[in-house]
């Protein structure tokens, strides 16, 4: 059970969250990077908005915290520190991944719908934080997530959601889909 109390106009949003084992260097490779991630997990980012009807610009985004509500991670896959990373980044980013509401299909995605996938995300995300003057550093620890893989559904008390994924590659079988009950 996730509670929706407090949250406006919520929605789903099923993505890939990272775990870091350590900050990636600057200026980093996808080799680099892959080595500084210790686990992969499918998650559900709940956001929500205090604009009516979700029309917002992006500025009035930023001023109303950045729509993030809840963070939901699945199951964590351990990535060694020899991972391949073009393996890692091919897995991910060809994930697919079927989202249900109450049992009815309501949206497929693959992991290539953010940025080309998931890893070319976090490495995005990496480089614009370390452009940006005064942005915290990335340490380990940190958790990550990279962007909804369908679009976001409107959620409400009393309702099921679940997920199906279907990866090959490295984390192949080891990410599973999710599911969560709304009160």
């Amino acid at each position: 059970m996730l509670a929706l109390k407090g949250l406006c106009e919520p929605r789903i949003e099923p993505e890939v969250v990272f775990g870091l084992r350590e900050a990636p260097p600057p200026g980093c490779s996808l080799a680099q990077l892959v080595a500084a991630v210790d686990w992969v997990a499918h998650g559900y980012e709940i956001v929500h908005t205090h604009f009516p009807a979700w029309k917002f610009t992006a500025a009035q985004a930023v001023a109303d915290g950045g729509l993030h509500g809840l963070l939901l991670v699945g199951h964590r896959v351990r990535l060694d520190a020899g991972a391949a990373p073009e393996a890692v980044m091919a897995s991910l980013a060809g994930l697919r991944i079927k989202l249900y509401g109450d049992g009815v299909l309501k949206d497929q995605g693959t992991g290539a719908n953010v940025l080309d996938g998931p890893v070319q995300a976090l490495l995005h995300f990496v480089n614009e934080l370390r452009a940006t003057p005064g942005a915290p550093a990335l340490q380990a620890g940190d958790v990550i997530t990279t962007g909804t893989l369908t679009d976001a559904w409107p959620v409400a008390a009393g309702q099921t959601w679940h997920t199906e994924i279907e990866a090959s590659g490295p984390l192949g079988g080891g990410l599973k889909g999710l599911k969560v009950r709304f009160e």
